[in-house]
Protein backbone atom coordinates (compact mmCIF):
# COMPACT_ATOMS: atom_id res chain seq x y z
CA UNK A 1 0.00 0.00 0.00
CA UNK A 2 1.31 3.26 -1.03
CA UNK A 3 2.24 5.49 1.68
CA UNK A 4 2.94 8.88 2.47
CA UNK A 5 5.35 10.82 4.90
CA UNK A 6 4.83 14.40 6.29
CA UNK A 7 7.83 15.48 8.14
CA UNK A 8 8.03 19.24 9.53
CA UNK A 9 11.50 20.86 10.42
CA UNK A 10 12.22 23.83 12.46
CA UNK A 11 15.14 25.49 11.21
CA UNK A 12 16.90 28.30 13.92
CA UNK A 13 17.10 31.23 11.26
CA UNK A 14 20.40 31.77 10.55
CA UNK A 15 20.60 27.85 9.54
CA UNK A 16 18.27 27.95 6.88
CA UNK A 17 20.44 29.24 3.30
CA UNK A 18 22.70 25.89 4.89
CA UNK A 19 20.22 23.55 4.88
CA UNK A 20 18.11 24.72 1.77
CA UNK A 21 21.63 24.48 -0.11
CA UNK A 22 22.07 20.75 1.46
CA UNK A 23 18.90 19.77 0.45
CA UNK A 24 19.57 20.94 -3.27
CA UNK A 25 22.22 18.91 -3.44
CA UNK A 26 20.07 15.95 -1.80
CA UNK A 27 17.25 15.87 -3.41
CA UNK A 28 17.24 14.45 -6.52
CA UNK A 29 19.32 11.14 -4.67
CA UNK A 30 15.75 11.02 -2.60
CA UNK A 31 13.74 11.49 -5.85
CA UNK A 32 15.51 8.26 -7.23
CA UNK A 33 15.94 6.41 -4.17
CA UNK A 34 14.49 3.12 -4.85
CA UNK A 35 10.27 3.00 -4.37
CA UNK A 36 10.28 7.10 -3.60
CA UNK A 37 7.38 8.11 -6.07
CA UNK A 38 7.38 11.72 -5.24
CA UNK A 39 9.18 14.03 -2.96
CA UNK A 40 8.66 17.43 -2.35
CA UNK A 41 9.74 20.10 0.11
CA UNK A 42 7.20 23.10 1.84
CA UNK A 43 7.95 26.22 3.38
CA UNK A 44 5.40 27.39 5.80
CA UNK A 45 3.61 30.76 4.80
CA UNK A 46 2.90 31.97 8.31
CA UNK A 47 6.45 30.89 10.13
CA UNK A 48 9.27 31.40 7.88
CA UNK A 49 11.59 28.91 10.14
CA UNK A 50 9.23 25.52 9.07
CA UNK A 51 10.24 23.26 6.04
CA UNK A 52 7.91 20.22 5.12
CA UNK A 53 9.11 17.47 3.22
CA UNK A 54 5.88 15.33 1.75
CA UNK A 55 6.88 12.30 -0.18
CA UNK A 56 5.35 9.39 -1.21
CA UNK A 57 6.66 5.85 -1.28
CA UNK A 58 5.95 2.20 -3.06
CA UNK A 59 4.74 1.05 0.72
CA UNK A 60 6.28 1.33 3.79
CA UNK A 61 8.80 -1.29 3.16
CA UNK A 62 10.28 1.00 0.93
CA UNK A 63 10.16 4.13 3.14
CA UNK A 64 12.12 2.02 5.64
CA UNK A 65 15.04 0.97 3.13
CA UNK A 66 15.04 4.51 2.47
CA UNK A 67 15.82 5.75 6.23
CA UNK A 68 18.50 2.82 6.90
CA UNK A 69 20.77 4.00 4.26
CA UNK A 70 23.65 5.69 4.33
CA UNK A 71 21.95 8.81 2.21
CA UNK A 72 19.56 9.35 4.64
CA UNK A 73 21.91 8.55 7.55
CA UNK A 74 24.50 11.21 6.08
CA UNK A 75 21.86 13.69 4.79
CA UNK A 76 19.78 13.71 8.32
CA UNK A 77 22.75 13.98 10.35
CA UNK A 78 23.93 16.81 8.65
CA UNK A 79 20.06 19.18 8.61
CA UNK A 80 19.26 17.99 12.01
CA UNK A 81 22.34 20.07 13.30
CA UNK A 82 20.62 23.49 12.35
CA UNK A 83 17.21 22.56 13.83
CA UNK A 84 15.66 24.89 16.57
CA UNK A 85 13.42 22.22 18.03
CA UNK A 86 12.68 18.41 16.87
CA UNK A 87 11.30 17.30 13.90
CA UNK A 88 7.93 15.62 14.35
CA UNK A 89 6.98 12.77 11.31
CA UNK A 90 4.01 11.33 9.94
CA UNK A 91 2.96 8.31 7.91
CA UNK A 92 0.00 8.32 6.25
CA UNK A 93 -2.33 5.92 4.45
CA UNK A 94 -5.02 7.19 1.86
CA UNK A 95 -8.60 5.58 2.57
Amino acid sequence: MMITRLVKMTFAPEMLQLFEAAFANKEELIRAYPGCLEMNIYRSASDPRLRFTISRWENETALEDYRKSELFRSTWSEVKQWFDAPAEAWTLESF
